[in-house]
């Protein structure tokens, strides 16, 4: 009688274990490992901080109980905030900005806008100079751009009678703000599809149909932008202003002249409620920009 031996099933592994020498990355590695993971964030938070710190400053000391300079912290105080107008001349300079502001930006966005549809629609002899002449404002340093329209002013404007002041000032800002609104609104036309502009000529729509009821809503966004790019270099400048202003003042020109004696906090107010009006509508037209996407996309 023969017997049979089973073969013995193979014995089960031990179950792994924790072993006290198993790898653990270094508090130094881990550390390493989280800086790598979160330096975007960082680095855009540091920026941050670092362009508005300027910001943070203004809008603090314009509270500051402060008498004759406004450098040292004396006390906080709403007083400015309730009399923003109390130092004179701070209000006529500030309404002399906005209204510098207001006329160039009109004069320089419809001169810039049909300058850009000529550069990018039209062909004509002088176009390859024009795109290379349209960088030179911006190129130019603004101490160089004032000196040489101070100059003009002085030795050509003064012999037909007109002065420094109020229409020196609009006349240099309609000027370097010009090239700006022409490089953003043709940046907006040279990305339409041009299929568009022929599919409503397909339906019997006349230029000027076409231009109004599809070319121009659809580059009003970039005008609207280069519109706003051009009141806030108006509004902010000081260089030019300083040379071609004569007896006139721009709020930056108060605050430089201020500066000397300490600028007051009525001028912080007034600084910082701009900044918060250009913020609101900045989110506001990305807001809508936002609406008309989905209200597209359903």
């Amino acid at each position: 009688m023969t017997t049979t031996t089973r073969p013995t099933p193979p014995a089960t592994p031990p179950a792994p274990t924790s072993s006290p020498t198993a790898y653990r990355p270094s508090a130094g590695k881990r550390a390493q490992v989280w800086l790598a993971n979160h330096f975007a964030m960082i680095s855009a938070i540091l920026v941050l901080l670092y362009l508005f710190l300027p910001v943070a400053y203004t809008f603090a000391f314009s509270f500051n109980d402060h008498g004759k300079t406004n450098i040292v912290w004396q006390g906080f105080t709403w007083e400015h905030w309730q009399d923003p107008c109390g130092v004179q001349g701070v209000c006529e300079s500030l309404v002399t900005s906005l209204e510098v502001g207001v006329i160039s930006t009109v004069v320089a966005t419809v001169l810039g806008t049909l300058m850009a549809l000529a550069m990018v629609r039209y062909r004509f002899r002088g176009k390859a100079a024009s795109n290379v002449l349209i960088f030179v404002p911006m190129a130019t340093p603004e101490i160089v751009m004032g000196a040489a329209l101070l100059t003009i002013f002085v030795q050509g404007f003064a012999n037909i009678g007109i002065n420094l002041g109020f229409g020196t000032i609009v006349f240099s800002h309609i000027m370097f703000c010009v090239s700006f609104v022409v490089v953003t609104v043709r940046a907006r036309i040279q990305s339409l599809d041009p299929r568009i502009e022929e599919a409503a000529q397909d339906l019997y729509a006349s230029p000027m149909q076409t231009f109004w009821k599809v070319t121009f809503p659809l580059i009003l966004p970039g005008i609207a932008g280069a519109a706003m790019l051009a009141f806030s270099l108006s509004f902010d400048d000081f260089i030019i202003t300083n040379f071609v202003s004569g007896n006139e003042s721009t709020f930056p020109k108060f605050v430089y002249v201020a500066s000397r004696r300490g600028i007051p906090a009525e001028a912080n107010v007034i600084g910082f409620s701009m900044f918060v009006i250009a913020v609101l509508l900045v989110v506001g037209a990305q807001v809508v920009s936002s609406l008309r996407a989905s209200k597209y996309k359903t």
